[in-house]
């Protein structure tokens, strides 16, 4: 039986993307193996990441380092690196195959025809998603809309995921009944523009229809919204928290910042102003309590000054997140961004950045103390499901007297009370 490993970089998205890969791989006869296991496989498959020059790097990094690990493993690279420059990876020496996103559904019959195999797909052919496909997790990441037609200045995803398109309802509806088979406990819907879903479907089809039809039409424990832009949140999507997803709908809302200043977003393409930033997190904190709310920022985005710089640290202490990502602007060709005169010098990008998470840190502290002495669900992952994240994201960790369970964790959901946090940043808790 041919073998496959896969490794995914970069977002939910890709790991959507590698999961559904991992599911068509099984159903073509091939064994899907982790990277635990010492046997070579016959195929390596990086899912990449293009979204900073870093991810480029680590994407090469990795391929390279899994062609020494398996010299004689056929190397392959997809995702969002070769398609943004399919001429630069498939020129890598540790690379042997090269297909964008757009060939990622060809990905399986390119494979075979490489390998000049033949292989004994599933007998029946049945849709399901065998548990191997989960990639040893016990969440899936769904696909739900790809693509955007917004098109910000720093960024190259419109450019490697194409113009926004929708996944119907009914095919989002059987995979997570698919999943729930496989023994999954929990999904993450994933996509680049998850608020605009179904602009593209049937009338009256949208975002809050979609999750309420798949809370009606499964038994899944656990929904979780991967990352929504501050303009989509609005009351009528967060009935559905409050109605029909109160208990499964994960009260964790990923809303990006990206700026504190009204100048600098304008100059992203962005289509919200600080102010109404704050409002929205205002809202859903107010509809939802208890709730998390992370957020990504852009640190040294090309032009920005000092006040621009204060600006975004203003919003963050007035928003004070759950948990924030900084990240250094890194410039990236095909987009607008690239070609501004106004970039700003490594080291100005590096210390500003340095101090966003400063102040990122601090308030994701102050969020956790305010959790303590609370019981939340958690869903337990891992060897001997030790650690975990709780419903509005937190990571916990249990200590060893404190399992009361026996065999394995992995994939329990279960109440626990949040008891202190350790210097690591991770929550300690008890079994309620």
């Amino acid at each position: 039986m041919a073998t496959v490993e896969i490794e995914t970089h970069g977002c939910k998205l890709n790991t959507a993307d590698s999961q559904q890969m991992a599911a068509e791989f099984l159903r073509a006869g091939f064994e899907v193996r982790s990277r635990a296991n010492s046997n070579p496989p016959d195929v390596f498959i990086l899912n990449s990441c293009t979204v900073t020059h870093v991810a480029d790097k680590k994407a090469r990094q990795a391929i390279s380092a899994a062609k020494r690990r398996h010299p004689n493993a056929l190397t392959v690279m997809t995702g969002c690196y070769p398609e943004r420059a399919a001429e630069e990876t498939a020129s890598l020496h540790s690379v042997d195959m090269v297909l964008g996103n757009r060939g990622k559904p060809q990905l399986v019959e390119a494979i075979t025809d490489r390998l000049k195999i033949d292989l004994t797909p599933c007998a029946d052919g049945r849709d399901v998603i065998p548990s191997e496909a989960l990639l040893g997790r016990t969440r899936a990441s769904v696909k739900i809309q790809e693509g955007c037609d917004q098109v910000c200045a720093y960024c190259i995803v419109p450019k490697v995921r194409g113009r926004e398109r929708s996944v119907p309802v009914s095919e989002i509806v059987n995979r997570v009944l698919q999943l729930e088979r496989a023994g999954c406990r929990e999904v993450v819907f994933t996509g680049t523009q998850l608020g605009h879903y179904g602009f593209d479907l049937d009338s009256g089809v949208d975002l809050p229809f979609m999750l309420t039809e798949v809370l009606k039409q499964t038994d899944i424990s656990r929904v979780r919204v991967s990352s929504l832009q501050p303009p989509e949140i609005e009351d009528r999507l967060l009935d559905v928290w409050s109605n029909e997803g109160e208990g499964r709908l994960s009260p964790h809302f990923h809303v990006p910042l990206q700026s504190g200043s009204d100048a600098i977003l304008r100059k992203m393409r962005r289509t919200y102003t600080s102010e109404g930033f704050l409002r929205k997190v205002d809202l859903v904190r107010t509809r939802i309590p208890g709730c998390g709310v992370t957020t990504d920022v852009i640190a040294g985005f090309p032009g920005e000054t000092d006040e621009d710089h204060e600006a975004s640290a203003s919003v963050m202490r007035a928003a004070n997140f759950s948990d924030a990502h900084i990240f250094p602007y890194s410039a990236r060709p095909g987009t607008s961004a690239h070609h501004f005169d106004d970039q700003l010098a490594p080291a100005t990008k590096s210390e500003r950045a340095r101090e966003l998470r400063t102040i990122g840190s601090a308030s994701s502290a102050r969020f956790k103390a305010s959790m303590l002495g609370q019981v939340r669900s958690v869903l337990w992952e891992g060897q001997r499901g030790k650690s975990g994240l709780t419903d509005n994201y937190i990571k916990v960790r249990m200590d060893d007297e404190n399992i009361k369970r026996d065999g394995e964790g992995d994939g329990l959901i279960e109440d626990v009370l949040l008891r202190s946090v350790q210097e690591d940043g991770v929550v300690m808790v008890a079994v309620d």
